[in-house]
Order: structure tokens, then sequence, then C-alpha cells
């Protein structure tokens, strides 16, 4: 039997997904005057302001997209092309989607920095204007949840886009209250389908069209929508809020047994997730093993999960957010992230703790590449 534990890269799909989606497959173009046009339209709207209501958003607010990175490009993008400003802050820990699409602006950048629990801590940067803010909401490698609001109220008059990808399905999003400019997720971080997201962004400031074509999203996406996907994002994300509460106490007590049971039975591990985190993350480090050959032997006791490092030309090398928050090189490259969600169990845990003296015994023994 095989046990997922890799839920901060995708989740299966949610059945409530799977069958709107199927339902509405055949839609045709929404953007069409005649009648079959008309009722594509309707299940996108329909789709849109059931997201709007779940999200703290309108309607309008509500951009559908192609996945999460293109949210998070559209409006780092868009954000920074409609300031007169050359200078953009954000944090190391950003995922790629948003760190990447920063350094391709041309922009200064200013990084705010992160503490030991990769948490960011220090907000003076925000004392000067800039074209845009970006930061995560939750780290997709340690879970750690960013003081986005504080972040917000202290950029003032600054744009703030805010990635919560990791954060949509899994704990509440309300964005008037929040007060960003914008906002990414991705359906498939929550039971939706893969190839969708969504952009939430204020009417003004807007972002400037990154694409052009024929106007549809309010010009900032065009293209003809998805609006089986619409839909299907819309009721993967209305069941994840609905069981939200629920999830947030049982995915908590599952990753603390897994926690406290794997530093009991492992020597010399180093916990790299803390409060306040997603409920389901724990990302943790096997100081003298090397994290593919974990993610390799756990793979094959069944156990499927992640080192949340990059690789580059083949080779591993040490997580950028650990290194980031203070983490050695060679404690780094010993991680692995387990993310716990709706299918884990205690049969889930069982089976880690079951193999994982093992796994990380056998790990060390083979030592640590070149």
């Amino acid at each position: 039997m095989t046990h997922f534990l890799d839920h901060a890269a995708t989740m299966p799909m949610r059945q409530v997904a799977i069958d709107a989606w199927v339902t509405h497959a055949q839609a045709l173009n929404p953007g069409s005057q005649y009648g079959s046009g008309r009722q594509a339209r309707s299940v996108l709207d329909t789709a849109r302001e059931r997201i709007a209501e779940l999200l703290g958003a309108d309607p309008i607010e509500v951009i559908f997209t192609a996945s999460g990175t293109e949210a998070d490009n559209l409006a780092v993008t868009g954000l920074y092309a409609a300031s007169p400003l050359d200078r953009i802050i954000t944090t190391p820990i950003e995922h790629p989607a948003v760190l990447a699409t920063v350094r391709a602006t041309g922009a200064t950048v200013d990084l705010l920095p992160v503490d030991a629990g990769g948490h960011v801590h220090d907000l003076s940067l925000l004392d000067t204007p800039a074209a845009l803010v970006a930061c995560m909401w939750a780290n997709n490698e340690t879970g750690a949840i960013q003081p986005v609001a504080s972040i917000v109220e202290a950029a003032g008059e600054t744009p703030v886009h805010v990635d919560a990808v990791q954060v949509a399905g899994r704990l509440p999003i309300d964005f008037h209250a929040l007060g960003a400019t914008t906002l990414a997720a991705s359906a498939h971080k929550f039971g939706g389908p893969r190839g969708a997201g969504l952009l939430l962004t204020r009417r003004s400031p807007a972002p400037l069209p990154v694409l052009h074509g024929g106007g549809q999203e309010r010009g900032i996406r065009p293209g003809t929508l998805d609006v089986a996907s619409a839909a299907a994002i819309a009721a993967a994300l209305e069941e994840a809020v609905g069981e939200m509460d629920a999830e947030i106490l049982r995915l908590s007590g599952l990753r603390d047994r897994l926690r406290s049971g794997i530093c009991e039975l492992v020597p010399d591990v180093i916990v790299h997730t803390a409060e306040p985190a997603l409920p389901g993350h724990l990302h943790l480090s096997f100081p003298g093993a090397e994290g593919d050959s974990l993610i390799m032997l756990l793979d094959q006791a069944g156990i499927e999960a992640s080192t949340g490092s990059a690789c580059s030309s083949g080779v591993n090398r040490a997580s950028d957010v650990l290194l980031a928050a203070g983490v050695s090189d060679y404690v780094a490259r010993g991680a692995v992230r387990f993310t716990l969600g709706r299918e884990t169990t205690d049969e889930t845990v069982d089976a880690v703790l079951a193999v994982i003296a093992d796994v990380v015994s056998r790990a060390r023994l083979a030592g640590m590449a070149g």
C-alpha cells in the first residue's frame, strides 16, 4: 500500500470537482451571445460568485487562470508595470513563481529577512515606498505562516501581492479584510483540477495586462475561459472550506504525533517547522543523510514524500528556504517534507513510524554526495 504525504505539492482531485468538471465539460464559449453561450456564461458566473463568497471578495475581483504560477506572474509583472517606481520588496523564501518573476522584471529587489523559524520578522524595509510587495501567506516547504496582515498594514499605499497557494482551502481567507491588492491560489492544492488557478485582484490599483487579446477577465487574463474547470474549482473550494475547521484539528493532531514519533525513534533530528505553521506541514532534517536517498528509500517502503529542495543540473542542493533561515548547507541537504491532507489517517502515520528509523539509518550509512 502506498501512503501519500506530499499534499503541499498536490492533492488528489475531489469527487465533487470531478463531477462538476464532467457535468460542464461540453460547455461552449461563454463569450458567445446565443443560447449555449449564455448557458455556459451562467455556469461561469455562478462559479465566480461562489468563489468570491468563499474568499471574501467581489465576483468582479475573481480572475480565472491556468495555475497559481500564472496568477503570481500576472500579479507581480502587472503591478510592477503599473507603477512608476523601480523597487520590489519580497522575501528570500518565496516560491520560484514569485522570486523568478520578480528577478525577471529587472527591478531593484529588497528582501525582508526571516528568523530561524522561517518567519518574516523585520518590516522596516516597508517604510520606503515600492512598486509592490510580494509575500507568501504560508511557506510551501516549512509551512511557516507569514504575518501578511501586518505586512499589508505596514506597506501603506504600496500594493501587496499575497501568494496564498498553500493557504487556500486550508485556512480561512477574507480578501477584503486582509486588504491585499492581489492574491493567488491554485486549484489542485485544495482538490480541484490541475491546470487551473485564480487571481483575486482589487479594482484599483490593478495589474496592467501581461497578455493581450479579447479582453476577457477584465483584460488581465484574456482568452476563452474554461467553464468546466471554473465549476470544478468552485465545487472543490466549497467542500474544502466546509471541512476546514475539523481538518485543522485533525491534521494538527496527526502532524504532532508524526513529529514526536520520529523524534523518539531517530537520533539527531532537526525540526524546521515552527509555529505558526500550516496544520499539515512537517519539515525536518536528518543530518548525515542525503535528502534524495531518504526520498528514494521512503518510496521503496511505500511512503511518498519530498525533500522540499530545488534540483539544479541533476545535483541535489540545499533548500534556499532553509538557508535563508540560517540552516547550514550540511543540515539542509538532509531535509524531508511530510505534508498531510484529507487522505492522511493514523494508519499513514503508523506506516511512516514503522520504517523511518531504518530508512534514516540506511541513508546515513550511504553518506552525503560529494
